[in-house]
């Protein structure tokens, strides 16, 4: 195999390992075929630009995402009864599970916009005087691409859409944001958009249209598959179009445009981008509890919250803070790796039937030729597939040595569940402001509803993901100490986000650890509805978690008692416990299966 041949293998594999790993599914076969559910990777061989290079991965990345969150039955039951519509409301749902998944990674959302942007530049029609000119199915396409993933237009796009917006915006511009917050419920999402095209004129009235995708109606099987010849057949006019344009040397090949050096950047940027935002999905949910708008929340990584220097300057003050704790770091981190590391030691199965030879009964055999062979098999570990969730209270109250041990704790827990196998994720969760912000803005000026429900800006912040290693992120953790960050605290729903975000996590122990010195408090909230209205949130999302799902859960209160939220909850009256506390609650876990 020459090199060429070489690195495009790699990137098929590449290929196939990114498809398998975005849908969720590692038992897929491959090249099966007439076998629909599997993926075909696409044409490797041609490739010959940086275009062709983007457009393979994006296509990848959606049909990934089609198998991983678009469930076919849903699909159909939605189907439009008029014909007509069907091709647009195929595409809607493309773009639905395609900004999921955007929003789950950058490097996905990356390879989306550029292949749009390629997609666009080469979707021309020529001689347009009137709308007769143009086709439904590609002003739909530029409209949706332009709506949802914000891809800016070329002129001739413009000329295309100016024919139909008026049409599409008055249909769906109104529905915009009902279908942005439904992206997760695809049943309630197609619904609508069924509803939406049905109801437009221009399917009641124009029956040059309808005949058109009469003729599209026998392929629902293949979603978008006009589209996708039409790409192939755009693919191959892009490379014309690329080589006269840009002047490309009829020379240039695979090799010349760094496929090689596309794949260690590119795959190495999905590997670390955890995307800024992620849909929270509200699976544990609370009937009563209210949320006046979500639109001003925020989930952010920590490095996004400050410019890098002020955050090293912060992580030096945490290194500052550590010195003086450096003999209990080394007891607690050294007591917890010990109890971990013990477990680690070998513990085998005997007398088994296959597996490696027993050489200790081998003088068994020399006595007595006519006993069998005995093998034996080193058992599997416990807490080897586990991953733990810590959720730190970033609110006022915690200003100060509270915020400071904790997150002291988060660095050593961090650093020494590593060492064992053990993946940890660090989260915090705060409000953006102290008097409601700009949801209470809002209220206002829509005239003050009575009980509106929650009624600030949310902060929730990723410090660490369970995929980043601790060096990466451990300057995140000084974030913690900036003045300003931390203002009030609504528990219930940094519980369920953090509860989401551990449930798509393929781990076999999920552990999810709450560190908080009170009551749920935000007085914005609180001084439009019921004295308890985020306490009664709080018990029920937790009493969901323990009694309904894997995920183990338990509480540390600083300075508070906070066993009426949570059955396992311990209390410290100095903060100075904390990281013992920590360390033994862990410990613990470990030794117990389960939580009791």
């Amino acid at each position: 195999m020459n090199k060429e041949d070489s690195i495009k293998e790699k990137f098929k594999q590449a290929l196939q390992s990114t498809y398998k790993v975005i849908s969720d599914d590692y038992k897929i076969v491959k090249n099966r075929k007439n076998d629909e559910t599997i993926y075909n990777i696409g044409e490797i061989d041609n490739i010959n630009d940086k275009n062709q290079f983007i457009k393979l991965r994006a296509e990848t990345d959606s049909e990934a995402l089609k198998r991983r969150f678009s469930n076919r039955k849903l699909l159909d039951k939605n189907n439009p009864q008029n014909p007509s519509c069907r091709t647009l409301y195929q595409l809607a749902e493309k773009v639905r599970y395609e900004l999921l998944g955007a929003e789950m990674l950058k490097g996905i959302s990356k390879n989306f916009k550029e292949n749009y942007k390629s997609r666009l530049r080469h979707l021309k029609q020529e001689k347009i005087t009137k709308k007769e000119d143009t086709n439904i199915v590609d002003a739909f396409e530029i409209y949706m691409t332009n709506k949802f993933f914000n891809v800016e237009l070329y002129p001739e796009n413009i000329e295309i859409l100016k024919f139909w917006e008026k049409d599409f915006n008055k249909s769906i511009d109104q529905h915009f944001e009902f279908l942005n917050q439904n992206l997760e419920n695809q049943e309630v999402y197609n619904a609508k958009f069924s509803e939406i095209l049905e109801s437009m004129d221009i399917f009641k009235n124009d029956d040059t249209t309808e005949k058109e995708n009469e003729e599209n109606d026998d392929t629902q099987d293949q979603n978008n598959s006009n589209d996708e010849d039409k790409d192939n057949n755009d693919s191959s006019k892009a490379s014309e179009d690329e080589n006269i344009s840009q002047g490309m040397d009829s020379e240039d090949n695979v090799n010349e445009f760094r496929l090689e050096d596309q794949l260690g950047s590119e795959n190495n940027e999905d590997a670390e981008s955890e995307n800024v935002i992620q849909k929270k999905n509200l699976s544990v949910s609370d009937k009563e509890y209210k949320i006046f708008t979500t639109e001003f929340d925020e989930i952010a990584k920590a490095e996004s919250l400050d410019t890098a220097e002020e955050i090293q300057k912060l992580r030096k003050n945490l290194d500052q803070q550590l010195t003086s704790f450096q003999d209990l770091i080394t007891k607690l981190a050294n007591k917890l790796q010990r109890q971990l590391m013990a477990k680690q030691n070998r513990s085998w199965e005997f007398d088994l039937e296959e597996g490696l030879l027993d050489s200790s009964k081998l003088p068994r055999i020399i006595i007595d030729p006519y006993n069998s062979l005995s093998f034996k098999k080193e058992k599997d570990l416990d807490f080897k597939d586990t991953i733990v969730t810590l959720l730190i209270d970033n609110s006022g109250s915690m200003r100060g040595r509270p915020i400071t041990i904790a997150a002291i704790c988060a660095d050593i827990l961090s650093r020494t569940l590593e060492r064992c196998s053990v993946k940890v994720e660090i989260l915090g969760f705060t409000t953006k402001n102290w008097k409601g912000g700009k949801s209470r803005q809002e209220w206002n000026r829509l005239g003050k509803t009575k009980n509106p429900g929650r009624l600030n800006d949310l902060r929730h912040i990723i410090y660490k993901g369970a995929d980043s290693h601790w060096r990466q992120s451990k300057k995140n953790l000084g974030l913690m100490l900036k003045e300003g960050l931390l203002k009030e605290n609504i528990d219930g729903e940094a519980i369920t986000w953090a509860f989401n975000r551990l449930k798509k996590r393929k781990e076999e122990r999920k552990i999810l650890m709450v560190i908080s010195d009170g009551a749920p408090v935000d007085d914005s909230t609180l001084s439009v509805n019921s004295g308890d209205f985020l306490e009664k949130n709080l018990k029920k999302i937790v009493k969901f978690i323990e009694n309904k799902s894997e995920v183990e859960i338990l509480a540390i209160g600083i300075g508070h008692d906070v066993s009426r939220y949570y059955k396992k909850a311990i209390k410290i009256s100095d903060v100075q416990e904390l990281g013992d506390v920590m360390i033994d609650q862990l410990s613990g876990l470990f030794e117990n299966k389960k939580l009791h």
